[in-house]
């Protein structure tokens, strides 16, 4: 009896969710004007979990097309872009690369429509994923789905900014048969050395917090968190350590702010997530374009470092590119005339789209007789130009930039014994990211996301002269100076204390009488990062700064591809806090930040050496501009 009333009772279970299923009917309506279809697929993995997925074919195609596939927690129905059109290139916006492809974006395992549970950048099987699936393993099933059941040439790629450029990277590891292309576009890479939640051990509080809120807090959804306060600086400063100030308004469901807490070093986890660790040896060679940008406020570390990780077995120099813009984060699918108040006299993402990432999905998808890009193409910031090169960064004149006493920069060596600058650096009174107001990442109110993209070419002058940075310049330039790829600093330091922070900015200092009035004695942070000292000697292991000595830290800022035109001064600062983008360090050692009491945060005195024994120095790589 029992037996046959639960039988009765899925019975009627599976016919309400047909119901609902109907209720809720298709994604868009089909119109006779449309000239592309809709279809929605419940893609099966292998363990038979089923993702959600939206395939977009266009009507007035000939022959068989390729797949061009994204792969996303994001609500792939986005790729709609939420327009009523019965065009799909206004359905696509920048995304639309003609009637040449089948655009198809899926929801990844636990997010929306999706079945399955949900694991922030879920690391490959092995140590920490005793599954036997993974990203790379849904790709190849989602590809492999979708090679047998559509109508297609046999070729597909993979493309996606931050997130979704991760999950591309993921399917390049193994990558299916049929996958002829991938784009990843900013891709999250390491989080830990300079993507998304840490940069070089200085942990990023309230982007983490922000996000795993937003991702964890409800299945299927994106759930922004409401602020106490709007001002983001001073709600921060009032919360002390992160672990018990923003982790108190978290709870079980947010698991990636647990596992932030308790990995504050550079440990397994971690690297096992860092994606440019995954092509050590791979089994096969994708054709990718790696698309980077030079003022990418989020995830600026990784196009160059998973690009330089795969150059290594490209010995043909034919399937591995690199394309950099002067770009936020994403910037390559909007308007890239300008950033904040710096314009660049065209609309560069535009031309990127044209020339670059266009010729590259054509050739290598669709099989066109176009020319592939140059293995390297590169917008040069300051002149204004693109530039191409067969490899990145291309060869050049390794120069240094020294720092002298009285507030001089200069490539000569200094000579003087003992020179040094200090400062005190207060964590009450920490130096601010950019100019307050800071109103967080809230993506639907624009001006609060336009402050977040613009904030790393804010004029620096906002800090320059405060009592806790120390700023160095040169004299103006005789002629233009042009800097290309990794910028490296060999800093020489001391504190009073026994932790911490060291942050450089290297600047181009306009003139202050420029052409452009507005822009006159602008200054233009063209790499800059930040470095927690107790990470000076091991990345995994946390150690005490011995207190009144000289160190020694090498500090890796981002690449660069910028002119300083004549007239123009280099610039350098360095400071010790960057809130609240980045957490406060106490300046007195304590076994992990996350969880530091209110007392070990003390005011200490930096000292910045620059002496012919300690020489600070900015390595860059110089050529003539032309």
């Amino acid at each position: 009896m029992k037996t046959k009333f639960f039988q009765f009772v899925l019975a009627v279970a599976v016919l309400l969710s047909g119901i609902v299923a109907q209720a809720q009917g298709p994604l868009r309506e089909a119109h006779v004007r449309d000239n592309y279809t809709v279809r929605e697929e419940m893609i099966p993995m292998r363990d038979g979990v089923k993702l959600y997925t939206v395939i977009l074919s266009p009507k007035a195609a000939e022959g068989k097309l390729p797949l061009l596939i994204e792969r996303t927690p994001y609500d792939c129905t986005r790729i709609l872009g939420g327009r009523a059109t019965t065009r799909l290139g206004i359905a696509l916006g920048p995304k639309y690369l003609g009637d040449g492809f089948i655009y198809v974006a899926q929801d990844i395992r636990g997010r929306f429509k999706s079945e399955g549970e949900y694991a922030m950048y879920r690391v490959p099987r092995g140590q920490f994923n005793r599954t036997q699936t993974d990203e790379t393993t849904d790709a190849w099933d989602t590809i492999d789905w979708l090679v047998k059941n559509t109508t297609n040439n046999g070729r597909a790629g993979i493309w996606g900014t931050s997130y979704p450029g991760w999950l591309s990277l993921a399917a390049m590891r193994d990558p299916h048969p049929a996958l002829a292309a991938a784009v990843p576009f900013n891709p999250v890479v390491d989080v830990w050395k300079a993507d998304d939640w840490f940069h070089w051990g200085a942990f990023r509080p309230i982007y983490a917090f922000d996000f795993i809120y937003s991702m964890e807090s409800r299945k299927g959804a994106s759930s922004p968190y409401p602020y106490e306060t709007r001002d983001i600086y001073k709600w921060m400063l009032g919360l002390g350590a992160a672990g018990t100030g923003l982790g108190s308004r978290l709870d079980d469901r947010h698991e990636m702010w647990k596992r932030l807490m308790e990995n504050p070093a550079y440990g397994p986890y971690w690297r096992g997530c860092a994606a440019d660790r995954w092509f050590d040896t791979p089994s096969r060679l994708v054709p990718a374009l790696h698309v980077h940008g030079f003022w990418d406020q989020e995830d600026i570390y990784g196009s160059p470092a998973v690009y330089a990780a795969i150059e290594k077995h490209d010995r043909a120099n034919d399937k591995n590119f690199f394309a950099a813009g002067p770009w936020y984060h994403g910037q390559h699918f909007a308007d890239g005339s300008r950033l904040g108040a710096i314009q660049f006299d065209e609309d560069t993402s535009k031309r990127f789209r044209e020339d670059v990432l266009g010729p590259f999905l054509r050739k290598y998808l669709r099989g066109d007789d176009v020319a592939a890009p140059s293995p390297v193409t590169v917008f040069e910031t300051g002149a204004n130009r693109w530039r191409k090169f067969d490899q990145w960064p291309p060869k050049g004149e390794q120069r240094d930039v020294y720092l002298h006493a009285g507030g001089k920069a200069s490539f000569d060596k200094p000579s003087a014994a003992g020179a040094m600058t200090e400062y005190v650096s207060d964590p009450a009174k920490p130096v601010p990211y950019s100019p307050r107001p800071q109103f967080g990442f809230d993506y639907e109110t624009p001006h609060v996301i336009d402050s977040w993209r613009r904030w790393l070419v804010e004029d620096q002058r906002f800090a320059d002269g405060r009592p806790d940075v120390a700023t160095w310049e040169s004299e103006p330039l005789e002629a233009p100076l042009t800097l290309r790829g990794p910028v490296t600093v060999k800093l020489f330091a001391e504190t009073t204390g026994t932790d911490a922070d060291w942050v450089v900015k290297l600047i181009d200092a306009y003139p202050d009488e420029h052409g452009n009035y507005e822009m006159s004695g602008y200054q233009l942070m063209i790499s800059s990062d930040i470095f927690r000292g107790r990470y000076r000697e091991n990345f995994d292991e946390a150690r005490p700064l011995a207190a009144n000595q000289p160190l020694e830290y090498t500090i890796n800022l981002p690449h660069v591809n910028h002119t300083l035109l004549k007239g123009h001064r280099l610039m350098v600062q360095v400071q010790s806090t960057w809130f609240p983008l980045y957490d406060r360090n106490p300046q007195t050692f304590v076994p992990s930040i996350m969880y530091a009491p209110d007392a070990a945060y003390k005011a200490q005195r930096h000292r910045i050496h620059h002496s012919s024994k300690y020489p600070t120095r900015i390595s860059v790589m110089t050529d003539a501009a032309k």
